[in-house]
């Protein structure tokens, strides 16, 4: 039948364009949802544009796989960049790293090496140093023995013996009567001399004088009784009721008990009645007796007024809790 009518599709794509004129462009996502919308709301024009896209060859395909396979590629650029640099970093570390572990011990034991008793690997011999894989031995001068440290130049001087040039261990010089101390690097003058800058002088001994170990200053001091003066010890004039204080510093003589210090002379202390003798080394050499106040040189009562109590001395009173001082008296405080 020539008057057979064929069905088409509408082809309404420029009406799409002109209806989507003018809005941004929807961003393609992979996990996009379809929008379901009841049957018969689109029309078949846009079914048709949304769900297949034509390609140079003709073939049909989803509309969605042509960006995604875009971000696909995009991740794997992305992924091969990241490994790339990876393995650049890994190399810098490995060429960092590896001269480091083959100087641990932990390859085949060299000659002069011996194995560690404790885990694996192996330690050069005393005097020998590690080399890479090789155990080399040490530049070790006269008069030193090696150290067995891996730092430093792995050696030191024996006693008695001094690091010079860092090459070489030459004798401590010492001046007539010294001798090493017992660290071995320094020297001390023997006892009845002293140091003075690089030797040792007789020390000059006064008489009533004694040696000490003091080796900083004159190397000697007075006995009881005397004191220095210049290079001699002179007697001290110790006044009557007076004695010693065997200080080395202040006051070389003190009051008895009941005198006390005037013009260098030890006066006995007046002691008022209520009254008891006071070690202090100020005042009058007296304090009164509880209840009792001091007034010239004399101790009186204390007239304690009410509401009132002696302090901690007991020389002074203070009125009671919640109570204040007003004109001598003791009042409630308001």
């Amino acid at each position: 039948m020539t008057n057979r009518a064929r069905l088409t599709v509408p082809q309404d794509f420029p009406i799409q364009a002109a209806e989507n004129e003018g809005m941004p462009p929807r961003p393609d996502f992979e996990d996009t949802q379809p929008r379901f919308t009841r049957p018969g709301s689109q029309t078949g024009t846009h079914c048709l544009g949304s769900l297949k896209e034509k390609t140079a060859t003709g073939k049909a395909w989803p509309a969605r796989e042509k960006p995604i396979r875009q971000d696909k590629k995009k991740n794997n650029n992305s992924l091969a960049r990241l490994i790339s640099r990876l393995a650049v970093v890994a190399g810098i570390i490995a060429s960092v790293a590896f001269p480091v572990f083959a100087q641990d011990g932990t390859g085949p034991m060299p000659d002069n090496a011996e194995a560690r008793n404790y885990g694996g690997g192996w330690d050069c011999d005393l005097g020998f140093r590690m080399d890479g894989a090789e155990c080399l031995a040490l530049n070790i001068p006269d008069n030193a023995y090696a150290t067995g440290r891996t730092y430093g130049s792995g050696w030191a001087c024996r006693r008695g013996y001094e690091e010079v040039g860092d090459a070489s261990c030459e004798a401590i010089p010492m001046p007539e009567n010294a001798y090493l101390r017992s660290s071995g690097y320094d020297w001390q003058c023997e006892r009845g001399y002293r140091q003075d800058r690089e030797t040792c002088v007789p020390i000059v001994l006064p008489e009533h004088g004694y040696l000490t170990e003091d080796t900083s200053g004159s190397g000697w001091v007075c006995d009881r009784g005397f004191t220095p003066s210049a290079s001699a010890c002179v007697p001290i004039s110790v006044p009557e009721n007076g004695y010693l204080t065997n200080a080395d510093y202040g006051a070389e003589w003190a009051c008895e008990r009941g005198f006390f210090e005037i013009d260098g002379r030890c006066d006995p202390v007046a002691l008022p009645a209520n009254a008891f003798l006071d070690q202090e080394s100020y005042g009058p050499g007296w304090r009164c007796e509880r209840g009792f106040e001091a007034v010239d040189n004399a101790c009186v009562a204390i007239d304690l007024p009410a509401n009132a109590h002696l302090d901690r001395s007991g020389n002074r009173w203070r009125c009671d809790r919640s109570f204040q001082l007003s004109d001598g008296a003791c009042v409630l405080g308001r």
